[in-house]
């Protein structure tokens, strides 16, 4: 249940470019949506001050193609991740990375 709530509440931040990240589990799943895009590998078992570390120039970087994806860059260059990290974690890095639904809440 928590990593379905925290795809969803992804997508609707990007899709209406309110609010921001308000954790690691949104996170992962943002962050493996970005790496999903850009074509970035991973291990699924990244720590979340590496993963962070691992993202940062890329994020940077990055040239959006639209208005969401923009708002995906900016919330994940905004947020620290903090030491906190669960399997449900791993879940969600590994759903962003295999998001074939991209903005799509259902």
């Amino acid at each position: 249940m928590v990593t379905l709530v925290a795809r969803q509440s992804i997508i609707i931040k990007c899709s209406m470019q309110t609010s921001a990240l308000l954790g690691n589990y949104e996170f992962y799943y943002a962050a493996g949506l970005f790496c999903r895009l850009r074509g970035i590998a991973v291990e699924e078992d990244i720590r979340p001050a590496a993963f962070r570390e691992k993202l940062l120039p890329e994020l940077k970087a990055h040239q959006a193609a639209d208005a969401k994806e923009q708002y995906l860059v900016d919330m994940l260059l905004k947020y620290e991740p903090s030491e906190e990290y669960t399997e449900q974690m791993k879940e969600l890095l590994r759903w962003g990375l295999g998001e074939e639904r991209i903005w799509q809440v259902n």
